[in-house]
């Protein structure tokens, strides 16, 4: 049975190019970068290639990209470094639709004392701007808000949020993980302060990722025990991911105009096929202002779970939320903070497409969706 992938927010194909950039590290350049001697040596030239390659990505200086893990280190990097740096009684700003990796540690510093501002989002998953000027108003403050949502796409504007925090003194980061790599990024323009990328929503492997830190920016290390990364973060280099990671943003480079206009199309002719041939649905979201590869569509009267089990009989992989939530039964937090009706809540699927999907991916599920929803149905209490 073929498998036709369409959950890539929640992690992507390693691309073929980059598993050859990675292979020579595995096998034979297996040298520890830190090393003195010219063995090591060879394989650090590699880390900063691979490190030119990010920053290029992102517009920025390669002395300001430090490697992690992955996205959820690299926002816990941002997030409690920045409060353990900065002034005591500083607010922490954030929105109530952000991953886990950012509300998680936002909630734990707030139940240590740590001041906590939650901005809401209307029916469209777009940030009320004027709570956020409000809580501004308060002080010192470290706002943390995502460039693009990872269940609805809807792309929050964080060029003229910068504008707005850096108007007030506060540092902002933003958790671009989904955004970084479909849409240009140039941080000479847009004065973010801490920005967090991660490898496998890149078609690079997981295990690995970047913070962005500006020149000049205060953060206390997060992992400690090493010199490694300018004393940034402790630990010996993923060697073998970085080059990979490297060369996933390369790729992605070259790959935006795609993402832009074939891989858009095709979630559009999903999207509208679905519309059309199953009654009772809505889209998730600001349909002018996201990602070109998601689309969130909610089917009233039934269970998102029950759809997922149908459509992965048929070999179809999607998703009802962020990865990182998986095997709640309850509607996703930002489903919720959206204000999109229980009866429609709990059947939110999310599609997730990349530049590897076809028309033929598009025509299985259009081909299979429209029953399983119909099938469902006449099995929903909600439904006369």
């Amino acid at each position: 049975m073929r498998t036709v992938y369409l959950d890539n927010n929640a992690t992507t194909q390693v691309a073929p190019e980059v598993i050859d950039a990675m292979l020579p590290f595995l096998r034979d350049l297996w040298g520890n970068p830190s090393s003195m001697h010219a063995f090591g040596g060879q394989v650090k030239q590699s880390v900063e290639r691979a490190r030119a390659q990010v920053a290029a990505l992102l517009q920025a200086d390669p002395s300001e990209i430090v490697f992690t893990s992955c996205g959820t280190e690299s926002d816990n990097m941002a997030i409690r470094g920045s409060i353990e740096a900065s002034a005591p009684g500083t607010c922490l700003v954030t929105s109530r639709v952000e991953h886990p990796a950012v509300m998680g540690p936002c909630h734990r510093l707030r139940d240590l004392g740590h001041p906590l501002v939650e901005i809401a989002v209307d029916s469209g998953g777009r940030l009320n701007m004027e709570e956020l000027e409000a809580a501004l108003q308060r002080g010192p403050s470290l706002v943390s808000l995502m460039w693009a949502n990872n269940e609805t796409g809807v792309v929050f504007p964080i060029d003229t949020i910068a504008g707005m925090v850096k108007g007030k003194g506060g540092i902002l980061h933003t958790d671009a993980v989904q955004y970084a790599g479909k849409f240009p990024i140039d941080l000479r323009q847009v004065p973010v302060d801490l920005l967090s990328i991660s490898g496998h929503k890149l078609h690079a492997p997981k295990g690995i990722g970047a913070l962005y830190i500006r020149r000049g920016t205060k953060l206390q290390p997060f992992m400690i025990g090493g010199h490694q990364e300018n004393s940034r973060r402790g630990g010996t280099e993923n060697v073998p991911s970085i080059v990979g990671f490297g060369k996933a943003c390369e790729m992605a480079m070259n790959a935006m105009s795609d993402e832009a206009t074939r891989v858009a199309a095709l979630r559009d002719r999903l999207e509208r096929e679905l519309l059309k041939t199953c009654p009772d649905t809505q889209v998730n979201g600001d349909p002018a202002h996201r990602l070109p590869n998601t689309t969130n569509i909610s089917f009233q009267y039934v269970e998102g779970e029950a759809i997922l089990y149908h459509l992965s009989d048929l070999g179809v992989a999607a998703s009802s939320g962020s990865a990182c939530t998986s095997g709640s039964l309850e509607p996703s937090h930002v489903i919720r903070a959206m204000g999109v009706p229980f009866t429609a809540a709990h059947g939110s699927i999310r599609f997730s497409l990349s530049r590897y999907n076809t028309d033929a991916d598009v025509d299985h599920v259009l081909t299979h969706l429209p029953g399983i929803i119909r099938k469902l149905r006449t099995l929903s209490p909600f439904v006369t």
